[in-house]
Formats: structure tokens, C-alpha cells, sequence
């Protein structure tokens, strides 16, 4: 469950970190000062407690290319120290005895498009740069080799309950944060994008954008005018959003030749984007339908994310199939050209080789797994709407209401709602059948689901 930020006008940089046995179990177990200077880059870590490994709690592998961003683009600037990957982290490790109580890094920000996470950087063509803060967060652990075996979910490390305590400077140029510029920024909760630059947000009534001035002018127009249209369905279909105005941040790396690439996320009040390739430049109604899903699945996460989340990584099903679902229909309700029924459709096929690899809860473990999550929790989320009266809409209401205090719902607790609302203990079971086990023959498995559930007519288009 994320935190809220925690907001301080400046951190003296020089106070000593509090000692390891009289520290409170939530207090800051490193700060950091990350800073720019020119067209140099350096993070600052002092570091409370002795130990020989630190890991990079945000750590998740590119989609494509290197297992790890961090390595090749951080220089350790301290003596007896380097940087490497050690199973599922990238680590500081000291070469002899505990890692130095200061470590300075320079580095070059990256944007990447992470498995299951944010970008640690988004670049823009104007030279702003949008530093994710959670990506300088870094926890001690007691070995390498500990290290080597540690869970991939950070949420699982011990001590994960301290805080990084991170500053971020710009010279003597402010910083936007949270929609104003301020000097400085430091906080306990890195769940947020820090932008580094000169870029000017732009405040309508529904939503503050900051897109990149070389992103296409169609393109940019089309987010400005959809996202609040769909944010206003949303509200309508689902409640009050759980944020004021959003901030909409767009990225655009350029028109790579036989590309088109959307990537985004949801944070607390920001939808963040990175556009990229020649297919975006010009527009067509087939580019625009697929704007306007990806807009609406981003946005779902307003709801299906920010009002309430998963309690597990392996529960990503319930938030990303949702959030699916979600867009399918918002795009549908707003292009009466949309054929959801063929989208379901390639849903249906991009989830059968997931099944033989694995039950779908476990898909985070799997390299290049991740999307079973989004293409087979959107079939899992037909059957909760099918249980709805065919209103995944109330489902989602339901489930806000129920668990929003807490901000979080389980995997029990969905489906305990989907047999609340009518579905037969038969269903549910199904579900966790696909959950927990995975299925050699994965198109019979989920053919053989979907005809149980009686969710088939959602895939087929109906006869004109």
C-alpha cells in the first residue's frame, strides 16, 4: 500500500542518521541527496547502519534489452565500493567489510520501460528530465548471498519498513513537485516524479499537463481533450475520483522507425506517459482508438489502484485485468467503430501461453510473463461483471466501498464479492483453478473456463 508523501521545506544533509539500535522501526534507514549541476548528475548517500550489501529496493528489469538499467548508467565515485546485480537487485557492495557509512554516485538518468514499475526517468526533447524518487531508495542487507536469494517482491525484505530519506536539488533552479515549483524537495515516500527543467505545466479545469513540446500536435491535443472526457465517464460509472486535478506528464522519445510505443502508469494524482515511434506521428482512426484505451486504462488506475490497490504483487490481476476491462468498455462507449468483442478476442490469445507456463498469480516470478496479468485478469474480471448484471462499473463501486478505508483488496475478498453478487461457488473456484495452477494445454484450459463461466458472448461480435 503506498504511503502519502511526506513533504518538508529542507533537511539539514549534515545531521547524523540515527543509530541502528535506537532507531524507531519506520525511521529513515539512509538519506540521499540527489542533485544536478549542469548537465552532471550525483546522489549523496549516507548510509545509518553497517552492512556489506545494499540494494536498490526498485530494481525491476527492463521489458527488452539489459537485465538491469542501473548498472550501466551509475558511476560509484567511492573507493571500495561497486555496483552489480545480484539475483533480482542491483546492489552496492563493499569489496571488503561493510559498504562506507557515505557513497556518492554520479549517473546519467534513464528512461526504460520497467517490468512492473515506473520509468526511473523520463527524458524530454527540451532537456527537462523527470526523475522517478523511489529509484534512489536503497535497503542494507547481510550478505551477498542473502542477496542472491532474496524475494523479488522488495515489499517482502526485512527492515523494508524504513524509509530512504531522499533530497532532491537543482542547482539554484526549482523543481516542479506536486503541481508547484519549490527549491528543494525531500520526502519518505518516493512514489512520485520530480521534474528537473524548465518545462511549463498547463492548467485546465480537469487536469495540469506538462507534455513534451516535440510530441506530436495531434497527439497532445487528443490527451488534453480525452483524458478528462474519460476521467468525467469514470466518475459517473464508478464515484467520486480519489484525486483533485490530475497532473498529466507525457515524455516523447522520438519517431523511431517501425515502432509505435505507449508506456505509462498511475501515481498519486499523475498519470505519467512515454510515447515513442514513427506510427504516432500522424494520426489514423485505428492510432486514435488505441490512444483513447490506452488513456482510459491509465486513468482506470485513479480507482483501480489509487482508491484502492492489491495487498500482493501477485494479485496485480485484480487492478490491471480491471483496469482493462475498464478501458475496453470506456473505448467502446466513446467509438461506436471500437470492436471490443475482437479486443476480448486478443486478450483471449495473448493469455493461453501464459497458462502453460504457470498459474497467473505467479507470473511476476516468470521472465516476460508480467502481461498474463493484463490479458488474462481481463477475462477473469468478465466473469466479476457477468456477476454484476453485466456492470463491471458497479462491481468496481462495490469494492471501494468495502475496502477503500483500508486501500486495499485481496485476492479472498474479490472473489468473495463475486459470489455475493450471484456468481456460483463453481466460478469462483475456476478462478483460482487459473490463479494457482499452470495448464500444458492453456488454449483447452481456458476455452473450457470461459465456456463454465458463461462469459463466451463477450468474444464474439455480434452479426450485423
Amino acid at each position: 500500500m503506498k504511503r502519502p508523501l511526506l513533504f518538508l521545506a529542507s533537511l539539514a544533509a549534515s545531521g547524523a542518521a540515527p543509530a541502528a539500535t535506537s532507531a524507531s522501526p519506520d525511521a529513515p534507514v539512509a538519506s540521499v541527496v540527489v542533485a544536478r549541476s549542469g548537465n552532471r548528475w550525483s546522489a549523496d548517500y549516507r548510509l545509518a547502519i553497517a552492512a556489506p550489501v545494499w540494494v536498490f529496493a526498485k530494481s525491476h528489469p527492463p521489458l527488452k534489452g539489459p537485465v538491469s538499467w542501473r548498472v550501466p548508467s551509475v558511476r560509484v565515485l567511492t573507493p571500495g565500493v561497486r555496483l552489480e546485480r545480484i539475483g533480482d537487485y542491483d546492489a552496492l557492495v563493499a569489496d571488503g567489510g561493510a559498504v562506507p557509512a557515505r557513497v556518492r554516485l554520479a549517473f546519467t538518468p534513464v528512461s526504460a520501460n520497467l517490468e512492473g514499475s515506473y520509468d526511473p526517468a523520463l527524458l524530454f526533447t527540451d532537456g527537462a528530465v523527470a526523475l522517478y524518487a523511489d529509484a534512489f531508495r536503497v535497503l542494507p542487507l547481510p550478505s551477498a548471498a542473502v542477496a542472491a536469494k532474496a524475494p523479488r517482491d522488495s515489499d517482502l525484505l526485512p527492515g523494508v519498513a524504513r524509509p530512504t530519506r531522499m533530497t532532491f536539488r537543482d542547482g539554484g533552479s526549482p523543481i516542479l513537485y506536486q503541481g508547484r515549483r519549490v527549491d528543494r524537495v525531500t520526502t519518505d515516500d518516493g512514489d512520485a516524479y520530480l521534474l528537473f527543467g524548465k518545462a511549463t505545466p498547463l492548467v485546465g479545469p480537469a487536469l495540469t499537463t506538462v507534455i513534451d513540446p516535440a510530441l506530436p500536435a495531434w497527439l497532445a491535443t487528443f490527451l488534453r481533450t480525452e483524458i478528462p472526457a474519460i476521467l468525467q465517464s469514470y466518475q459517473r460509472a464508478l464515484g467520486p475520483a480519489p484525486v483533485g486535478r490530475p497532473t498529466l506528464l507525457v515524455s516523447w522519445a522520438g519517431p523511431t522507425p517501425h515502432l509505435i510505443s505507449m508506456g505509462g502508469s498511475v501515481l498519486s494524482g499523475m498519470v505519467v506517459m512515454r510515447l515513442e515511434g514513427i506510427g504516432v506521428v500522424k494520426p489514423s482512426a485505428q492510432l486514435s482508438s488505441q490512444a483513447r484505451w490506452f488513456a482510459a486504462h491509465e486513468s482506470a488506475h485513479f480507482w483501480l489502484g489509487q482508491a484502492i490497490a492489491y495487498s500482493r504483487p501477485e494479485e496485480s490481476w485484480i487492478t490491471e485485468g480491471g483496469a482493462e476491462l475498464l478501458a475496453f468498455r470506456a473505448t467502446a462507449a466513446a467509438d461506436p467503430h471500437y470492436d471490443i468483442h475482437a479486443r476480448l478476442r486478443e486478450a483471449r490469445d495473448e493469455c493461453v501461453p501464459y497458462l502453460a507456463h504457470g498459474g497467473i498469480e505467479a507470473a511476476y516470478q516468470r521472465t516476460d510473463d508480467f502481461r498474463a496479468y493484463y490479458a488474462c485478469g481481463v477475462i477473469l474480471a468478465l466473469v466479476a461483471e457477468k456477476a454484476a448484471g453485466g456492470d463491471f462499473g458497479r462491481f468496481v463501486r462495490t469494492l471501494i466501498a468495502r475496502h477503500g478505508a483500508q486501500k486495499t483488496v485481496n485476492r479472498r475478498e474479490w472473489l468473495a464479492l463475486v459470489e455475493e453478487l450471484g456468481a456460483p461457488r463453481g466460478d469462483t473456484a475456476a478462478i483460482a483453478d487459473l490463479l494457482d495452477k499452470g495448464h500444458p494445454d492453456g488454449k483447452a484450459a481456458l476455452d473450457g473456463f470461459i465456456a463454465a463461466t458463461g462469459i463466451g458472448p463477450a468474444f464474439a461480435t455480434p452479426a450485423t
